[in-house]
C-alpha cells in the first residue's frame, strides 16, 4: 500500500470553453468534477498503474463530502482515511481554452484547521505509518489555514522513524523546513527550487536542495522533463515531443510514476522514464489530474533518459 498526505484537499471543477476572453460572457461546453488536491492526484494515477492507495488529510462541509463520495464511488482501489473538520473544503476551478489549449486555475483557500484537528489527523497518520505493508508515503500540496508551518518537517521525521520512505512535494517555507528533515525524495518544479536555493541553474540547484537534507532531489522542468541527483547517480529524462493540453496535475502524475517504480524496486533511470511519460500523458488528458493512457504507453519507451555524470 501507499499512503498519500493531502492537508488542503480540494473539489476540482474543470470548465472547457470555445476561447476564454477577459471581460467577456461564456458558454461552458463540458463540465467535469473530481476530488482534488495534490496527493488525491497522485492516488488517481497511481491507483489507474494497479496499485492500492490510502489518502488521508482534511475533508468537510458539503464539498468533502462531495469529495468522499466520488472517492468512494470511482476509486476501487483508494481507501479513503480522511480526517472529518469543521469547515468546508475549499474548491479549484480550471477553465480550459479549447483553441488554445491553456488553462487558468482558480484556488480557494482551505479551511481553517484547529489545534484539536490537528492532533487528531496526527494520531491517524502515524496509525497508518504503522500498518503493514506500507511502502511509502507522500507528502503533497499546500499548507490549509491552522496547520503549523513545520508540519512537513514533522511528518517527514514521523516516517522516517517508521522507517516508510517518505516524498516530498510542496513549496515555500514548508518545503525549507520538510527538506531540513531529510526526506527520501524531493520533487520541487524549477520556480520552487528556485525559491528554495536563490539558483536558477537546475543542476546546481538542485545539488544545493540536495546538500540541504534530502536524499534524492526530482525537479520538474517543464518541456525538459525532470533532472535527478540521487546517491546512484545524476540523470535527465525528457519527453519525444511537447504535448500541448491542461498541465493540471501533470507534476502529480510524475510524483505517482516516482512512488510507483519505488514500489516496484525499478531503477532509476525506469522511474524517471514512467513519471516523464505519466506527467506529459496528464497535459494530454481532457479532465485535470487524470492522464491519457494511450499517450502514456507511446511516449514511456521513446522517453530519453541521459546520464549527466557520463554527459
Amino acid at each position: 500500500m501507499i499512503l498519500t498526505v493531502t492537508l488542503n484537499t480540494a473539489l476540482d471543477l474543470t470548465y472547457r470553453v470555445p476561447a476564454l476572453t477577459p471581460h467577456a460572457s461564456h458558454r461552458v461546453t463540458a463540465v467535469t468534477e473530481r476530488p482534488g488536491g495534490k496527493g488525491l492526484n497522485v492516488a488517481r494515477v497511481l491507483a489507474a498503474l494497479g496499485h492500492d492507495v490510502t489518502v488521508t488529510g482534511f475533508a468537510g462541509g458539503d464539498t468533502g463530502r462531495a469529495l468522499r463520495d466520488q472517492l468512494a464511488a470511482d476509486e476501487a482501489r483508494v481507501t479513503d482515511a480522511l480526517a472529518p473538520v469543521a469547515g468546508a473544503t475549499r474548491r479549484t476551478l480550471a477553465v480550459v481554452d479549447a483553441t488554445t489549449g491553456d488553462t487558468t486555475q482558480f484556488n480557494e483557500p482551505g479551511p481553517a484547521i484547529s489545534p484539536d484537528e490537528w492532533a487528531a489527523f496526527l494520531g491517524t497518520y502515524e496509525e497508518l505509518l504503522r500498518t503493514p505493508g506500507t511502502h511509502a508515503v507522500a507528502l503533497c500540496g499546500s499548507l490549509p489555514p491552522g496547520v503549523p508551518v513545520g508540519a512537513y518537517a514533522l511528518l517527514v521525521r514521523a516516517a522516517r522513524a517508521a522507517r516508510v520512505p517518505v516524498l516530498l512535494d510542496t513549496s515555500g517555507e514548508p518545503l525549507r523546513r520538510g527538506v531540513a528533515a531529510r526526506p527520501d525524495i524531493v520533487k520541487p518544479n524549477a520556480d520552487e527550487l528556485a525559491e528554495l536555493t536563490g539558483s536558477h541553474e537546475p543542476e546546481q540547484a538542485t545539488r544545493d536542495a540536495r546538500r540541504r537534507g534530502a536524499h534524492t532531489v526530482v525537479a520538474s522542468l517543464g518541456a525538459q522533463g525532470v533532472l535527478a541527483v540521487t546517491p546512484d547517480g545524476t540523470w535527465q529524462a525528457r519527453p519525444p515531443a511537447m504535448v500541448r493540453g491542461n498541465p493540471t496535475g501533470a507534476g502529480d502524475s510524475a510524483v505517482a510514476g516516482l512512488l510507483s517504480g519505488l514500489a516496484e524496486g525499478l531503477p532509476w533511470p525506469d522511474r524517471l522514464a514512467r513519471a516523464v511519460a505519466l506527467s506529459a500523458a496528464t497535459v494530454a488528458a481532457p479532465v485535470a489530474g487524470e492522464y491519457d493512457a494511450r499517450t502514456y504507453e507511446d511516449l514511456l519507451p521513446r522517453v530519453q533518459v541521459t546520464d549527466r555524470a557520463a554527459a
